[in-house]
């Protein structure tokens, strides 16, 4: 079974995750699996990496999927990487634990 935990850090406002994006995917899917070795979640986006557009569509992939407005979802490492870490304000890890496993049945 995958588990996310390793890729989640709860902060003084919300949550860090660690993301590793695959943009021009055939669909957008998050969460796309668990990348072991770098300690991050998968999350393809359909959006190329052109002109934000690929960051633009994950903010709106991981506000759909926790349930947040896009106002709290805010990318704030790895702007131009495939490597990214993502905060997102007024969520729980153990609410952001429980909005991945659902989102993966």
């Amino acid at each position: 079974m995958e588990t996310y935990v390793d890729a989640i850090s709860e902060t003084p406002h919300g949550v860090t995750l660690a993301l590793d994006v695959t943009t021009g995917a055939k669909r957008s899917l998050f969460p796309a699996g668990y990348n072991e070795w770098r300690q991050s979640i998968r999350c393809h986006v359909a959006a190329p990496a052109i002109g934000g557009r690929a960051n633009r569509a994950i903010i709106d992939l991981l506000a759909k999927t926790f349930e947040v407005p896009r106002g709290n979802v805010t990318i704030v490492a790895g702007y131009a990487s495939s490597s990214k870490v993502v905060s997102i304000a007024g969520l729980s890890r153990s609410r952001a634990l429980e909005c991945l496993k659902r989102s993966n049945t």
